[in-house]
């Protein structure tokens, strides 16, 4: 007996959904393997999977993922690639470039500033196989700890990335780096010292989250939005609408969970509610302001990949029957949703088929505060 196509529409687990799409999980492995779909989406994929430290069916390249040794609980290391020399694709030898990411914090800041760079070196971890490892040393509050670090990136020839809040520690890494030849840099250096400069104050000299600190109203209004954008996934409550931030539509695949939890850790109240053939929607959603409804697409082919990837996890055989990953009701589902977006023209509509998570994220923020305060736009319901 064929599932209900409603059950099948249902998400996962926010959590594990926003895991999911940042590692790419949902559509990697079938977008990847039909490139001609959209060739910019698969190179972004593969190189995302080798800085994660995933296996690709490469020939020339074995993908693993290492762990150093355990120094400290908040110390783990991600290999792209394997420790020793390894062969490009034209046979030539070369080793694996290494970058250690120190921090006496979390270490989220500066690995995402190494994340964001290493993407614009996409062509090489694709097309040249270049192999690049990046180790995480989290919560180092002391100097012998952090003296340690500097003298293993010395062994393996490692750029020094750190963000190091107390001024001695900062001051130690960077006269280490120049007396051993470490190339380093200081991440939030330079603009922590600008805006001391600027607001004519100096720094606290602790990292964020540090013991002792009076947690912000910041950190408790995220706690809120997450806390509202969970209870509201995937249509649940409709009456509160009204009480969201920002509403985000589309049909099953698109992205609405990952997306809302994604803005929810900024402090947006999120709603999502799914589209669905022979589903009404909710009177409430054409009630609420219409300058905070987004409605989300995606290419017919890339979303079928998705689906049928998804249908596997559930424990559907190819010959299963169900129009869950079916063209012509794929087809027929966009359709069906783009028209409602037309009866709506004060909705933007963003294609998320080529973009990530914090892509989508950064356009809906972008018209979002665009909206909110008046500023005017020349086509504000054409496609994103």
């Amino acid at each position: 007996m064929p599932m209900p196509i409603w059950q099948l529409c249902r998400n996962t687990h926010p959590v594990l959904q926003i895991r999911a799409c940042n590692n790419n999980d949902p559509g990697s492995k079938s977008v990847t393997g039909k490139s001609k779909v959209s060739p910019q989406l698969n190179r972004w994929s593969r190189a995302r999977a080798i800085r994660s430290g995933r296996k690709l069916d490469r020939s020339s390249s074995r993908t693993q993922t290492l762990e150093e040794p355990n120094h400290s609980p908040h110390t783990t290391a991600h290999l792209a690639v394997d420790a020793d020399d390894s062969v490009s694709d034209d046979g030539t030898e070369f080793r694996a470039k290494s970058i250690y990411i120190v921090s006496d914090g979390t270490g989220w800041t500066a690995e995402h500033c190494v994340n964001a760079a290493l993407g614009q070196f996409d062509y090489c971890l694709v097309d040249r196989g270049c192999p690049v490892s990046t180790h995480l040393f989290s919560g180092i509050d002391d100097g012998e700890r952090l003296m340690e670090i500097i003298k293993q990136a010395v062994k393996d020839d490692a750029l020094l990335v750190y963000t190091l809040a107390d001024s001695s520690l900062s001051s130690t890494a960077e006269k280490a780096c120049k007396l051993w030849g470490v190339p380093s840099t200081n991440v939030l250096g330079p603009i922590t010292e600008d805006i001391a400069s600027h607001l004519g104050v100096s720094p606290s000299g602790l990292p964020r989250g540090a013991s002792g600190v009076p947690l912000s109203d910041d950190y408790f209004r995220r706690i809120e939005a997450i806390e509202f954008t969970i209870k509201q996934d995937d249509g649940a409550s409709p009456q509160n609408l009204a009480k969201a931030d920002i509403v985000l539509t589309g049909v099953s695949r698109t992205g609405k969970t990952p997306l809302s939890i994604y803005l929810a850790q900024k402090g947006y109240k999120v709603a999502n509610v799914p589209i669905v053939m022979g589903v009404e929607m909710p009177r409430t959603l054409f009630q609420v302001d219409p300058k905070k409804v987004f409605g989300l697409t995606i290419n017919h082919g890339v979303l079928q990949d998705i689906r049928r990837t998804r249908a596997k996890t559930l424990g559907f055989s190819s010959g299963s029957r169900t129009n869950y990953s079916e063209m012509d009701y794929i087809r027929g589902e966009l359709e069906f949703a783009g028209r409602l977006f037309a009866q709506n023209p004060v909705w933007p509509v963003i294609d998320v088929t080529a973009k990530a998570v914090e892509e989508t994220a950064a356009v809906v923020l972008r018209l979002f505060h665009d909206r909110k305060n008046k500023y005017t736009m020349s086509s504000i319901s054409k496609r994103y």
